[in-house]
């Protein structure tokens, strides 16, 4: 089974490639909707698949807890239990264990966690991680890596990129004894090192040495640290990546973050903005966000997104949407999300257009001033 990719052209940093998993392509530059239980929230996968997701994500902490990983695998794998037959991947586990402050204790075997949902006691390790994955069988898997805070110490950020890199040990070879390529899984690395230039390089060093990897992925940003210092980062690492790998740019996926993020070489993108966005009634334009509960929209015919073609904006007016908020009614949090989503999926579709077109510097820079509502600057 084979996992490649290929750049059919580029403009700067920014590519335009083609990414070929077993249960299917993935053309990018691609945002990736996060279905952290296997479903996209509130959304219906023929509607996810609608809005043009060529990939999902599934979440490993969350699959693992409820229901379970023998539970999916009994059911035939994430894909035939989610009834997703498009590729997916599944995290680590890792963010979803370091972000439980107080409830985890971190050792070199792994991390120590009580669940959220019942107070049980359990130990996630890159073992586990990689036996928990392979039951999900999604067609990428992640190593399990340590989550650094965004502003966390030049010493901090050593320490969680150097265990970082020791668990990847572990967990390529605990990956190559449950499945290989021939069974459709292939396992992607994480660069760490938080804002730190030097300490990015070093585990980007340290990770190609332990390879080859049919893909990459930088982890530990969007978390907290402001934006410039999250583009310094990717700039540094951006001229010694591999040209031949795909790299996913892990937990950013605001709608200017995506094309920031492509003029500095990143393919994938993936982020739960767009849905609990929606379900708070924030929506993304082409002109900026709106919160669709105002006032303001109570007899606006418009719909959210005069320029989007999702399903949402094709059918209901802005008042509509308002109604259905006020009204408390489920649908205006499933039609909100269904338009965000669609909408960051576009942003890179609009993007792989332009760079295959020759056009990308001239078309970020006019969408990013629109966003922002600097069009006339």
């Amino acid at each position: 089974m084979s996992f490649t990719f290929s750049v059919e052209r580029a403009e700067g940093h920014a590519r335009a490639g083609t990414l070929a998993l077993p249960h299917g392509a993935v053309h990018t530059p691609a945002f990736m909707p996060v279905g952290t239980y296997g479903v996209v929230r509130g959304l219906h996968p023929e509607e996810v698949e609608r809005a043009g997701a060529q990939i999902i994500l599934g979440n490993t902490y969350h699959l693992h807890l409820r229901p379970g990983e023998t539970v999916v695998q009994a059911m035939g794998g994430l894909h035939r239990f989610a009834t997703w037959s498009r590729p997916m991947l599944t995290d680590s586990g890792g963010f979803q264990v370091f972000s439980l402050a107080g409830l985890r204790t971190i050792s070199e075997e792994g991390v120590e966690f009580t669940s959220h949902i019942d107070g049980s006691v359990r130990t996630l390790t890159p073992e586990r991680s990689m036996e928990i994955q392979a039951a999900l069988g999604a067609d990428i898997a992640m190593a399990f890596d340590h989550v650094v805070p965004g502003q966390a110490s030049h010493q901090l950020a050593l320490e969680g990129m150097e265990q970082t890199l020791r668990w990847l040990d572990r967990c390529k070879r605990r990956h190559g004894e449950s499945v290989n390529e021939r069974d459709g899984q292939t396992l992607w690395p994480i660069v760490q090192g938080g804002v730190h230039q030097d300490l990015r390089i070093r585990s980007l060093l340290g990770t190609l040495e332990r390879g080859p990897w049919t893909g990459l992925a930088i982890g530990g940003l969007s978390v907290g640290e402001p934006k410039p210092v999250m583009h310094r980062v990717l700039e540094s690492l951006t001229d010694a990546m591999p040209e031949g790998s795909p790299r996913y740019l892990m937990g950013v996926g605001f709608p200017d973050d995506l094309v920031e993020g492509i003029a500095r070489g990143m393919d994938l993108f993936d982020c739960v903005a767009a849905t609990r966005n929606g379900r708070h009634g924030s929506a993304w334009t082409a002109t900026g966000k709106l919160n669709i509960r105002k006032a303001g929209f109570r007899t606006d015919d418009g719909p959210l997104d005069p320029e989007c073609d999702c399903a949402t904006c094709a059918r209901f007016s802005r008042a509509y949407l308002r109604h259905l908020f006020v009204a408390e009614e489920m649908l205006g949090l499933r039609l909100v999300s269904l338009h965000n989503v669609r909408f960051l999926i576009r942003v890179a579709e609009q993007a792989r257009a332009a760079i295959l077109e020759g056009k990308f510097a001239r078309w970020s820079e006019a969408w990013l001033r629109r966003y922002s509502g600097r069009e006339d600057a």
